[in-house]
């Protein structure tokens, strides 16, 4: 959770976290709109603002150092895990986890719309009955179409939008819902 996040869950300001923590109003506001990097801060004054947000030094610290792979990297990666652990047990790790929650509380939508899709597309395979817990993640959908990097490199190279319009047509139906182009999840590299 982002400092930003825990101040609008507690409906504080920055004025009133700094006057409430004894942090310097400069510094809060500096971290808050990224001037000042959170890691770089004093034990103390982390420590501080973590008391004051009612969290975690480990949970306001853990947005500094999760990193983002590139979405092809983390579609091959999902594809892995389920060929090496199968559906049914990838269905309960994924329930177990709840990355797709904390995916799209971090605003990676794309993650979480993906593994939403692929918890939907294994659970229909298997006639498991979908998990009602992100009903609400069901009636979202990414802006623009996501293609994987094969189709739209063949589609600029052959300057023909046809290519895409057929990936979408052989797309897997839960994926495509969110405007992700997959068709193909099991034969992976």
């Amino acid at each position: 959770m982002t400092i930003n996040d825990a101040m609008t869950r507690l409906r504080i300001t920055k004025y009133r976290l700094s006057k409430s923590s004894g942090i310097p109003y400069t510094t809060v506001n500096d971290i808050c709109s990224g001037k000042a990097r959170l890691e770089k801060c004093t034990a103390e004054t982390i420590y501080k603002l973590s008391k004051e947000l009612g969290i975690s030094m480990e949970d306001l610290l853990e947005p500094c150092f999760i990193k983002r792979c590139s979405f092809e990297l983390y579609k091959s990666n999902v594809c892995h895990q389920v060929k090496e652990s199968g559906d049914i047990d990838f269905i309960i790790e994924t329930l177990e986890r709840d990355d797709i929650r904390k995916y799209y509380q971090r605003k990676w939508y794309s993650e979480c719309l993906y593994l939403l899709a692929m918890l939907d597309y294994l659970s229909n395979l298997n006639h498991v009955a979908l998990c009602n817990k992100y009903d609400d993640l069901r009636k979202c959908k990414l802006k623009e179409i996501i293609y994987p990097s094969s189709i739209r490199m063949v589609a600029e190279m052959t300057n023909d939008d046809a290519v895409k319009a057929q990936a979408i047509r052989e797309s897997i139906p839960e994926f495509m819902r969110f405007n992700i182009v997959e068709s193909e999840v099991r034969n992976i590299v």
